[in-house]
């Protein structure tokens, strides 16, 4: 019979992810002498030192990174078991919380949200929009249960969804917009508008990033503006620029080579068995209207 228990284990893991016994204490909420005394009972039930202290200083010893490498598996698992349990006791979610990458079309989206409120209309549906991997991370860290992402997940249970049209534009009055083709090294001397990962780590740089000077923002609408003011270039989603394309506000940029990029989007979730009615009916909205409208969007 297992003489540690799960709540030890997590302890120990919040004073190895925090640093600290203090940190620790914080994170989890517990009294600091709680952690340290469930991480010492841990250690004297083992008969192995996890953590050594050092003045101020405390480190996971070499026995504690093998061990802590093995029980990230069973405290996930754990996890996973309670999430199952929370929604056979409740039956419907009372929030869903999605992550969407900002090129990912709207329209398709917004389809899909109706169609999930009309199924669950009391059910409150949490959209937060991210850039490049931000959508993968607030799904890792717990903080959405969906994410509609340009990456794939670690696991490769990724589902490819569609594939987004990114085009070179720039505004109507820029150098750039000149009726003749241009090369990626006249690109190099213009401003580039380049989105910030919303990732707070491990943060991702996509596309061709060449030109000597460069303005960083957070949002695609930001990039919009700046670009249709003239102040740099950018590939953008076509979905997104059409109008502007249409309107005469920006102009796509006439390249010999690398004038259109497509990215392939994903439907990316974690075990389906922890996943409430409400997650589950917009996954299969989501599949159901990708595979009516596959193919490359661009409008």
């Amino acid at each position: 019979m297992a003489r540690s228990t799960i709540e030890q284990w997590r302890m120990f893991k919040a004073v190895a992810d925090q640093g600290g016994f203090l940190q620790a204490a914080k994170h989890i909420h517990k009294s600091q002498s709680t952690v340290h005394h469930a991480v010492n009972k841990l250690e004297e039930q083992l008969g192995v030192q996890l953590i050594q202290v050092d003045g101020r200083k405390t480190e996971v010893t070499e026995a504690g990174r093998q061990l802590l490498r093995r029980i990230n598996y069973l405290l996930a698992e754990t996890e996973r078991f309670e999430n199952v349990a929370r929604n056979l006791q409740h039956g419907v979610e009372s929030t869903l919380s999605i992550a969407v990458d900002e090129a990912f079309p709207k329209n398709m989206l917004y389809q899909v949200l109706s169609l999930v409120s009309e199924q669950h209309p009391l059910v409150h549906l949490e959209v937060t929009e991210t850039i490049l991997t931000g959508a993968n991370e607030m799904l890792e860290r717990g903080l959405a249960q969906i994410a509609l992402s340009p990456f794939t997940l670690t696991n490769d249970l990724s589902e490819p969804l569609c594939t987004v049209e990114f085009v070179a534009v720039c505004g109507a009055m820029h150098p750039l917009a000149e009726p003749e083709e241009q090369t990626l090294e006249s690109l190099k001397s213009c401003r580039q508008i380049v989105l910030r990962d919303s990732a707070l780590q491990r943060r991702s740089d996509v596309g061709w990033l060449g030109s000597e000077q460069r303005w960083t923002v957070s949002h695609v609408s930001t990039s919009v503006e700046l670009i249709r003011k003239n102040l740099g270039f950018a590939w953008l989603p076509s979905n997104v620029v059409q109008p502007y394309l249409q309107d005469g506000s920006l102009v796509a940029i006439r390249l010999n080579r690398g004038e259109k990029r497509n990215m392939p989007f994903y439907l990316n979730f974690q075990d389906p068995d922890t996943l409430g009615p409400v997650a589950q009916a917009f996954i299969r909205h989501i599949r159901q209207l990708t595979w009516s409208e596959h193919g490359i969007l661009t409008d």
